[in-house]
């Protein structure tokens, strides 16, 4: 049987797996609860850890959590819980709460193909806070064990996963196989939800890739997308483990842009956060 994680533990493999996660506390209770401050959880997208009493009171605080996760709202949150008919628990006191959600790795990469450059990659990319869903039609060609941030997606349809698999996501093509890059491409394109594509190949793969993605009908604009050849050519060098330097490179200057242009997260304003203790401060009075 499967062990449970404690609440601790689900925030340290969270985060060694770049998973956004809502972490739970208890901050203040009144009269009867199942559990006193200082209780925690963690609630995913999909999974909760621990518990801070269970019943219908821990499913709407889940169902919170969850409706943040799904926002991409990743800032404090107090709510308050009266413990009577609402919510179906006869313990009769109240509960108050706060909900700090975490974003986990905000960058998110699939790699296509499991050769030599890949492989380098992965072992780079295992100590750099993204999520990385690792796609091959060879299951063999995977290693036996994987970082934790890394997801192995084996699959006989690369091409049909694609477009489901990199929405919103930075996508690496680096297969054995011409035909296969393309067609990612062409899929991709079609879809034009992943954030960005870069293509293995030399400046002549490159020309025929444009050529035959013009005939197809695809616009300048989106064909000039696909960074090919892929990776920063300030690195020198064409072994595997330089290559992967290379695009290592290429990702953290893409990231870095990307976090240049998203706001700062902030935590509770201090008016909202006193306006929100006084309102608690008046429900315990009436209860």
């Amino acid at each position: 049987m499967e062990r449970r994680m404690t609440w601790y533990q689900a925030v340290a493999d969270c985060e060694a797996r770049g998973e956004p996660y809502v972490l739970v506390s208890v901050l203040g209770v009144t009269g009867s609860v199942p559990r006193e401050p200082a209780s925690k959880m963690v609630v995913t997208g999909e999974q909760s850890y621990d518990t801070i009493g269970g019943g219908h009171l821990e499913y709407r605080i889940c169902l919170q959590a969850r409706e943040k996760l799904a926002r991409q709202d990743y800032t404090g949150e107090l709510a308050h819980f009266p413990l009577g008919a609402s919510l179906g628990q006869c313990c009769g006191g109240s509960v108050s709460v706060l909900l700090e959600a975490q974003p986990g790795c905000e960058q998110a990469l699939v790699i296509f193909g499991a050769g030599h450059v890949a492989r380098a990659l992965t072992t780079i990319l295992a100590d750099l806070p993204w999520r990385i869903t690792w796609v091959d039609e060879r299951r063999d060609q995977f290693p036996a064990d994987v970082p934790a941030n890394i997801h192995i997606h084996h699959t006989d349809d690369p091409a049909g996963d694609a477009p489901e698999l990199c929405a919103g996501k930075q996508v690496l093509i680096l297969t054995h196989n011409h035909a296969l890059d393309f067609e990612l491409c062409r899929t991709l394109l079609m879809a034009g939800t992943c954030r960005g594509i870069g293509l293995i190949g030399s400046a002549t793969k490159a020309d025929r890739f444009r050529k035959r993605l013009d005939h197809r009908g695809f616009s300048e604009a989106a064909i000039s997308s696909i960074r090919c050849p892929v990776g920063d050519t300030s690195v020198p060098g064409k072994r595997p483990m330089e290559v992967a330097v290379s695009i290592s490179a290429e990702l953290l200057r893409l990231a870095a842009d990307n976090d240049a242009s998203t706001p700062a997260r902030r935590g509770l304003p201090w008016k909202e956060l006193r306006g929100l203790i006084q309102e608690n401060d008046t429900r315990e009075s009436q209860e």
